[in-house]
């Protein structure tokens, strides 16, 4: 059974949002705002440039119909900024090269992430991977901050969590790898 993982090496995280941004403006911001929204793919998708004006991005999840706002890091605004000067407001943020302003679609972000997968010799990459990576970097840079995390996942299990961005995982791993039979 495949299982999409987020992506836990920071030099390989860097790499790929360095040829990114070297090859291709629109799939680096929509990496950028993945990994660092930890928003889900059918969210990023229907960002508008107004939506990321601001200091937050504020929606309506388009799963659990929650209101989200989150805070655009310092990173990800100046990488927006420059990402969105001369595009109109109403315009989508990952358009669709078929089409007047259309989003890309589920279908076609997955197959970038696959693209990605390919080039970096990564396994178990999915459209869940930018925000499964969020949660992971989010978990180890907060001091394991499980709360803060489920919070933003609306998640009701620190298990769930967890197990979600492959902490569980981690720790069986770790586990066997002292184990001897």
């Amino acid at each position: 059974m495949n299982f999409v993982q987020p992506i836990r090496d920071p030099e390989i995280l860097e790499d790929i949002k360095s040829h990114l941004k070297d090859t291709n403006p629109r799939n680096y911001i929509l990496f950028l705002l993945g990994i660092n929204t930890g928003l889900r793919i059918s969210d990023l998708l229907r960002l508008r440039v107004r939506d990321v004006l601001g200091t937050h991005i504020s929606l309506r999840e388009r799963k659990t119909r929650k209101e989200k706002r989150i805070l655009i890091t310092p990173e990800l605004k100046r990488e927006l900024k420059e990402y969105v000067q001369g595009k109109q407001p109403h315009e989508y943020l990952i358009q669709s090269r078929q089409g007047i302003n259309r989003p890309i679609g589920r279908s076609m972000a997955y197959k970038l992430l696959r693209q990605i997968a390919d080039e970096f010799d990564l396994d178990d990459i999915g459209c869940h991977t930018l925000r499964k990576t969020f949660g992971y970097l989010f978990y180890h840079q907060t001091n394991k901050d499980i709360g803060m995390l489920m919070k933003f996942f609306n998640h009701t299990s620190e298990k769930v969590t967890l197990r979600y961005i492959g902490i569980e995982q981690d720790t069986m791993d770790t586990a066997l790898k002292r184990f001897k039979a």
